[in-house]
């Protein structure tokens, strides 16, 4: 306790030592209050950024998503005939938006039905690709800290084929995981990323009560 350190045996404040004592409690506040730069790029950021890339992308797979299902709808809807249904079910059709127009969709889809039949595939494979790579990212974090631990990044970089090196710092960790889903996101590389699933169900990760409502929330 500190007044036996600042007050002598008369009960008097030893101005010198009350300023020792003080400097030497802000020097402990500040190095409490003030993370090591380790605990600032903890593999958390790894985490964050990986997740909020694929989130990106998925919110503008689900406009596109939503102008072309609305699209075909209308052009179906011209010729009398049922539109079809997207394969992948788990793609919510309340997306599609019923209020597109016919100036909209003429515009959008020159080349009319066979356009917008190609758009509405390429679209939902985009999408899908996007939340399939979404639910990998959370199946990665295994108990669902919002954070990888670094044994679970390591299993994340082996199941992606990627070199892992615990030297590298967090963001460039990150922007490995990023270009893993650029690349194959670009490619339409659905086949290597469910490989990669499921070497991590190999390894004994599932989709969690957690990631199913976290996927939810993200495909309405």
């Amino acid at each position: 306790m500190l007044p036996r350190l600042l007050f002598s045996a008369k009960g008097t404040v030893h101005p010198n030592r009350a300023k020792t004592c003080a400097i030497g409690l802000v020097v402990i506040g500040s190095s409490l209050a003030t993370p090591a730069p380790e605990a600032i790029s903890s593999t958390a950021d790894v985490f964050l950024q990986f997740t909020r890339h694929i989130q990106q992308q998925i919110e503008h797979d689900k406009q596109a998503f939503s102008q072309a299902s609305g699209c075909t709808k209308w052009f179906y809807k011209q010729e009398k005939k049922p539109a079809p249904s997207p394969p992948v079910q788990r793609i919510d059709q309340k997306q599609a938006s019923s209020a597109v127009t016919e100036d909209e969709c003429r515009r959008q889809y020159p080349g009319g039905m066979d356009a917008v039949r190609e758009d509405f595939a390429k679209t939902q494979t985009f999408l899908s690709l996007s939340l399939t790579f979404y639910e990998f990212a959370l199946v990665g974090d295994r108990d669902d800290d919002g954070l990888y631990s670094p044994g679970e990044l390591e299993d994340v970089f082996h199941v992606l084929t990627l070199s892992y090196d615990t030297a590298l710092s967090p963001t460039v960790q990150a922007e490995a995981l990023t270009d893993r889903f650029d690349t194959w996101y670009r490619a339409r590389n659905l086949e290597s990323l469910m490989n990669s699933m499921g070497r991590l169900y190999e390894r004994g990760y599932r989709v969690t009560p957690a990631d199913r409502a976290e996927l939810d929330r993200v495909m309405k």
